[in-house]
């Protein structure tokens, strides 16, 4: 048995991927712990329900979100911001410039490091690095292609280079290196001329047998969601294709929306369409399955034109399939990737064409038979081969092949 740790630089309940990991890892035997940061006190609640009774120990390093720590957490973001304002100006790279509570994580993992440890963040990235130095097994998981997750607009205060080295540096330096989608495997590989990380899919476990209704009779339940409701997420996209619907239709949005960007949203869309627009908060992982289950086409929206979220494959999409929702999704090729083995599951449509969009979304919702015979087969899917179960021993594998080392 060996000691594993898990950092995050964020809650836990926003974490699904390292949850999974870390029941993998305890499952076959080992020490778990996962280590991240809370700040908010509704997430704090949850983070503590998703670990209660699991077989590993959630320890955030940062707890912002206690009584009195306010000034503490905006102490923080002024530090984060300062690092990145400093590295714009300078080109110098410090600790706060990858997080919140970077200088604690770092501290925690070199003040006692494990026998593996293994990270899930930009952040992380420097911190492995600097354990490798010291001669300490590390693992990564590429959740992301960090170096390239954002737009060009978006990467000011982003030490860009840095996280590109660190990718390069790492991916050859542990046989524990995974990530979400053959096709971010193989760009990485080839770009870093390393070996390609090890793809475990953005999967949950198969769940109960959600309940398939006919849609005949009453409005098509069209879902996206998100932790955050916000531009640059394809709904810019997906607003002026709701009037070319020939359907009745209702579209529910989950997740934190800001006041204005919801007026934004509204002012896409004619007025006489807006109470058709159902806007939800985030829910507790274990009712997410069955809060999706509730509609009828789930929806992907992803821009193509960002090389990360081209090449991933979103939770997004395994939980639709898990629900057994049929699948709308833009033309990256990580949806690609996912609906080559979801035969019938669902549509793709190049991003950002609205016109594309909604006839993707008419040749489901004007055939009610069509669209149950594509739930049926996203489910299907899902349970015969996409579902956690078929790949959670992965995990095991790869440790096992790190403590070797």
């Amino acid at each position: 048995m060996a000691r594993i740790r898990i950092y995050l630089a964020r809650h836990l309940c926003t974490a699904p991927r390292p949850q999974k990991e870390a029941d993998a890892l305890a499952a076959a035997g080992h020490e778990v712990s996962v280590h991240g940061v809370a700040f908010d006190a509704e997430s704090a609640r949850r983070d503590g329900e998703i670990a209660r009774g699991r077989p590993w120990r959630w320890e955030p390093v940062a707890d912002f979100s206690r009584a009195g720590r306010a000034p503490c957490w905006l102490a923080a973001r002024l530090r984060h911001r300062l690092a990145r304002d400093w590295f714009s100006l300078t080109g110098r790279v410090t600790a706060g410039v990858w997080g919140y509570a970077q200088s604690a994580l770092a501290a925690h993992a070199l003040r006692n490091p494990a026998d593996l440890t293994i990270v899930h963040s930009e952040g992380g990235l420097a911190i492995a690095a600097e354990l490798r130095q010291r001669g300490h097994r590390v693992g990564v998981d590429f959740e992301d292609w960090f170096s390239r997750d954002l737009p060009s607009e978006q990467r000011s205060g982003r030490p860009v280079e840095r996280l590109a080295e660190l990718e390069s540096e790492l991916l050859r330096a542990t046989p524990y290196a995974t990530t979400t989608s053959r096709a971010l495997a193989e760009a990485l590989a080839a770009e870093y001329r390393g070996p390609a990380p090890a793809v475990i899919y953005n999967s949950f476990a198969r769940g109960p047998e959600p309940e398939l209704r006919p849609a005949a009779g009453r409005p098509i339940g069209l879902h996206w969601f998100s932790q955050v409701i916000g531009p640059g997420r394809g709904l810019e996209t997906l607003m002026p294709a709701l009037p070319r619907l020939d359907f009745a239709w209702e579209l529910h949005l989950r997740g934190h929306c800001d006041p204005a960007y919801h007026r934004e949203l509204l002012a896409l869309l004619p007025a006489t369409l807006h109470p058709r627009l159902h806007f939800h908060p985030t829910v507790p992982p274990a009712e997410l399955a069955a809060a999706i289950a509730r509609h009828d086409i789930g929806l992907i929206l992803e821009d193509s034109a960002i090389p990360s979220r081209n090449l991933t494959i979103t939770n997004k999409f395994f939980h639709y399939l898990q629900s057994g929702l049929a699948v709308v999704a833009s033309a990256t090729a990580g949806n690609e990737e996912g609906l080559a083995r979801a035969t019938g599951a669902g549509a793709i449509f190049p991003s950002g064409d609205v016109s594309a969009l909604a006839a993707a979304l008419n040749c489901l919702g004007s055939n009610p038979d069509g669209l149950l015979a594509a739930r049926r087969a996203a489910r299907e899917a899902f349970v015969s081969r996409l579902a956690h179960e078929h790949q959670a021993a992965r995990y095991a594998e790869l440790a096992a092949a790190a403590l070797a080392r």
